[in-house]
């Protein structure tokens, strides 16, 4: 077996492993590569390997990060299957329409630009027509049902925890007459995430273990720790008549916070307040997670019977359709709660719904998740005092909060736990995650896990005939 490690190595985007194995190619992950844009395009348009040569794929969830790229591998001549979940396989039809728009808008802006200055025109990286072709290749499997995913390769997806039908991928092949087992995490979600189930650990009779390491320098709160702390600021600023507005990524998260909400209205400890969902994406994929009961966890399920009503729809919550009711919400003075995408506050109509409030003492901004470097998400956990939104100075007087203990990657003491549970005998692979991240994992678990542990970089080849990285 030769496995190839063309993206997330050394960092948390563009997912992409190359496994070869009995003559056969398995791609796992296809993720976009997400940064400055030249960077961005070129890595993403070329592949190191020739698409038409890969025999199947499998993904482990549809975060743009692992799917992202897929209508530029069809497009490069890719014909195989890709295995999916079938809640994963419905969101990444959304997802890569969603991301395809992007591309496309993005294209035109520039090309006004360049057109103006004399520049020749860019292309998106690919249409909506192009994403639109990745739907036929797709094929929706459960979980816990081994299939063949290449000759002599069996598959099998187990509930990763994640979001909605996100999945570890566990491995079995035999190769010059040794039977040898791969796990391959995707990303590891926390127990006791709103809606999703636990996420399933993996055996101890790995040879191979590959797993992200993303939060391996942090701990994370009890989820349920954090809901508390999301309650009191909700109540708070709905008490002084103030807005809440909230950046979320459009999946996953968004759903989470609709149901803590949903929770909290109905057992009393909020007041029953508006609560808007304003991305188009988000409305999209809720319908999706309500299409798909089957992946809610225990307490949800409950949750909806003795309700009566979805986990994902109440009477204060409303779906907001068009650009005109997205317009309206900014002209009203009363207390409501507002979740739109982008999770980043870099573009989309949350960044109307900031430049409308931020300026309002009684209201508040939530933070739920990581922000990256020099993105407005970023500015305003760091609580800068003056932000800049579409070319404008706006001085922050609303609250802002952070709240890190809602993330749905494993923190450092479930990362831990993963990794002593799995505990390799060949390899432990650390993949996703930044130097200080696997650095701190290599040294906590020092002496307690069997295998070797590696950190693969971009573009490097593990040969399991010699058991060692090369390199790429």
């Amino acid at each position: 077996m030769r496995l190839h490690f063309f993206g997330a190595a050394r960092t948390v985007t563009g997912s992409q492993y190359l496994i070869e194995v009995n003559g056969s190619r398995l791609l796992l992950e296809c993720g976009m590569f997400q940064g400055h844009r030249d960077e961005a395009i070129g890595r993403n348009l070329a592949f190191q390997f020739d698409p038409r040569t890969v025999d199947a794929a499998i993904l482990s969830h549809a975060h743009i990060d692992h799917s992202g790229n897929l209508p530029v591998l069809v497009a490069a001549g890719y014909e195989g299957p890709i295995y999916a979940t079938h809640a994963t396989r419905d969101l990444v039809d959304l997802m890569l329409m969603d991301s395809a728009h992007i591309q496309e808008a993005d294209a035109e802006y520039i090309n006004e630009k360049n057109l103006r200055r004399g520049l020749p025109p860019v292309k998106p990286l690919y249409t909506r027509a192009d994403a639109a072709k990745v739907a036929q290749f797709t094929r929706g499997v459960n979980y816990e049902a081994p299939f063949e995913v290449v000759p002599g390769v069996q598959a099998c997806l187990h509930d990763a925890g994640h979001i909605l039908g996100s999945a570890s991928i566990e491995m079995t092949f035999t190769e010059k007459g040794k039977t040898r087992k791969l796990w391959f995490s995707g990303d590891i979600g926390r127990p006791k995430l709103p809606l999703v189930k636990d996420p399933v650990l993996p055996a101890n009779d790995l040879d191979f273990l590959m797993m992200e390491c993303t939060y391996g320098d942090r701990l994370h709160a009890d989820p349920r720790v954090a809901l508390a702390e999301f309650q009191q600021v909700v109540k708070r600023t709905v008490e002084r008549r103030g807005k809440v507005i909230i950046p979320a990524f459009a999946v996953g998260r968004t759903q989470e916070l609709v149901f803590a909400l949903n929770e909290m209205m109905s057992e009393g400890s909020l007041p029953r307040v508006p609560v808007y969902v304003d991305s188009p994406l988000a409305v999209h994929t809720s319908s999706v997670y309500m299409r798909h009961l089957e992946c809610f966890d225990d307490e949800t399920q409950q949750f909806v019977k003795e309700n009566r009503h979805p986990a994902l729809d109440f009477d204060m919550l409303t779906y907001v359709q068009t650009v005109e009711e997205s317009k309206a919400l900014n002209d009203r003075k009363d207390p409501m709660v507002i979740i739109s995408a982008s999770g980043m506050a870099e573009v989309g109509r949350i960044l109307h719904h900031l430049k409308n409030n931020i300026e309002e003492p009684r209201n508040t901004i939530i933070i739920v998740s990581w922000q990256a470097p020099n993105t407005l998400g970023r500015r305003l956990a760091e609580k800068e005092k003056e932000v800049r939104i579409f070319g404008q100075d706006y001085a922050v007087r609303a609250e802002i909060v952070t709240i890190g203990g809602l993330s749905a990657h494993a923190g450092q003491t479930q990362l831990l736990e993963y990794a002593t549970r799995g505990n390799p005998r060949e390899q432990l692979f650390f993949i996703h995650g930044e130097q200080v991240a696997y650095d701190t994992l290599a040294e906590k678990l020092a002496g307690k896990v069997r295998a070797p542990i590696s950190y693969p970089d971009l573009r490097q080849v593990y040969d399991s005939e010699e058991n060692r990285i090369l390199p790429g």
